[in-house]
């Protein structure tokens, strides 16, 4: 599978639309996991796999590669973090998170066990 980019087509969408790059990128198994997880500060490989639940080595190499690539994460000598555009795109990301977990509840009935308290503790903007 070829990296989402803006002006190519991509998983559900041949338009080439920025918005539909942006969401096969984020769609992919635990984009969304290293997005949310490196919230919380830098983290060294091996940590940020513990993080993650165990996530195999080759898919978070391929997931931090491409967002490495779309400027979202970086490598630093603290370990990896989120550029400006990750943070800037995880503070719209939290409030999609708090919104889905009202959804799920109030339509589904279904609550993930801590996310209230995961979510408490988010803020829109750090």
């Amino acid at each position: 599978m070829s990296e989402p980019k803006p002006g190519a087509e991509v998983r559900g969408s041949t338009s080439g639309a920025p918005i539909n790059a942006l969401f096969d990128l984020l769609g992919r198994r635990w984009a969304l996991g290293v997005l949310w997880y490196l919230g919380g500060g830098p983290s060294a490989f091996r940590q940020l796999q513990e993080r993650c639940g165990g996530i195999s080595p080759s898919i978070l190499n391929a997931r931090l590669k491409e967002l490495r690539d779309a400027d979202i994460v970086a490598r630093t000598i603290e370990g990896y973090v989120l550029t400006e555009r990750g943070a800037e795109l995880r503070s719209f990301v939290v409030p999609l998170a708090k919104w889905s977990a009202k959804w799920s509840k109030d339509v589904y009935g279904y609550e993930r066990p801590g996310m209230d308290e995961r979510l408490a503790n988010e803020h829109s903007e750090k």
